[in-house]
């Protein structure tokens, strides 16, 4: 199997090549991206010798480090080639682990390649899931993120017909229980300290506010073809019931593992077969009791701002995603509080008028209108 790893120095790519290390009679990395870390770039191509890398920002295109990249490996530069890498012909399978919108072209051009997109990148979902869809064929979009990795597992040999409702589990993030007072005074450091998962900063500060939860039932709503309000939200602090899937005999299956993003990265590539385990085990007999609670929305009010926009689609997820990376941005820097990120998205969203997806293009637009207007707005609040 032939691997391209898009944004391979995140959290998801350096756990994807360490799936790849503990595989390598199964997997050969054949293609690799960063968008600034050279030297994790140049470390990664040495070691599993790849013969194409790519740098999007083309401030890094010079970079000292890149003449240690291993004889004869091709590097270009710029968001473009990046998309390039998703088209190579030696190239069976994509990791999309780009973070943000960015990711979507990417993602759109690996399937109507023919590609297996192998993807943890939700946002090109959320924001065009009406043009990427129809692209798919059977067994050639596999998501990694533990929650839909539980879905699409727990669906194996089931009829679409019989599901009944798609239960996505939370860890509720690090301020699980508190009042909105007392999210108005936390910080970026606090919210970056998640209980149960690391990973990059964009998400981990999505979790806090519940808004990646919000992200992932629209991507559920795209990727398993049901209607909004038939995917629900069930906290669960352990994380260890990473999905359920509800059947209409009231049967529930669910599927459970370690807090580990190798196991569904590893899926993603095996599937449907399974290797030996790159991600610890769980000792069941000392694993601390399970817990389910209904989020809170009043307190977490990203949630239900992505629940409308998924209901009402079109572009208005597009905009609404957009917004959030922006006060997303802003609040790790310091510009605006935590409950400012849910009030920016709420204005964009409120000013954004919603059309039907007809194009890239278009998302494109959507995209850049709604980032200028969020980032105003994050000037108001920061004044």
């Amino acid at each position: 199997m032939r691997v391209a790893v898009l944004g391979c120095s995140g959290s998801i790519g350096t756990q994807t090549l360490d799936v790849c290390r503990r595989h390598r009679d199964r997997v050969e990395v054949v293609a690799l991206s960063v968008f600034s870390s050279t030297e994790a770039l140049v470390s990664a191509a040495r070691e599993f010798s790849v013969p194409h890398v790519v740098v999007s920002c083309e401030d890094h295109a010079a970079d000292a480090c890149l003449d240690g990249l291993p004889e004869g490996c091709e590097l270009r530069v710029g968001a473009e080639a990046v998309v390039g890498l998703a088209t190579l012909p030696e190239v069976d399978v994509v990791v999309n682990a780009l973070v943000g919108f960015a990711g979507m072209h990417a993602g759109y051009e690996a399937l109507r390649s023919g590609k297996t997109l192998a993807y943890a990148n939700k946002e090109s979902i959320v924001c065009g899931g009406d043009l990427l869809m129809p692209l798919v064929r059977p067994g050639r979009l596999v998501p990694v993120d533990s929650e839909h990795s539980a879905i699409f597992q727990c669906l194996v040999g089931e009829r679409h017909e019989d599901v009944a409702r798609l239960w996505l589990t939370c860890s509720g993030g690090p301020f699980w229980g508190r009042s909105r007072e007392e999210l108005a005074r936390v910080t970026a450091a606090e919210a970056l300290a998640h209980p149960t998962w690391t990973m990059g900063p964009k998400i981990t500060i999505d979790c806090a506010t519940l808004m990646n939860k919000g992200l992932e039932a629209i991507e559920a709503h795209h990727l398993f073809d049901v209607p909004m309000d038939d995917v629900s939200v069930l906290v669960h602090r352990q994380s260890k019931v990473h999905s359920m899937v509800e059947f209409v005999d009231g049967t529930t299956k669910a599927q459970l593992g370690a807090s580990d993003m190798r196991a569904p990265i590893q899926y993603a590539l095996s599937c449907p077969g399974r290797w030996e385990a790159s991600a610890d085990r769980v000792d069941w007999w000392a694993c601390e009791p399970l817990t389910f609670e209904a989020p809170d929305t009043a307190t977490f009010g990203c949630l239900e701002l992505a629940y409308a926009a998924g209901r009402a689609g079109g572009t208005l997820p597009c905009a609404m995603n957009a917004a959030n990376e922006v006060a997303n941005a802003g609040f790790r820097q310091g510009l605006c509080g935590f409950l400012d990120i849910e009030r920016i998205v709420s204005r964009v969203m409120d000013e954004t008028s919603v059309e039907r997806v007809e194009s890239l293009r278009q998302l494109d637009e959507v995209d850049a209108r709604a980032r200028e207007r969020a980032s105003a707005v994050l000037s108001e609040v920061a004044r």
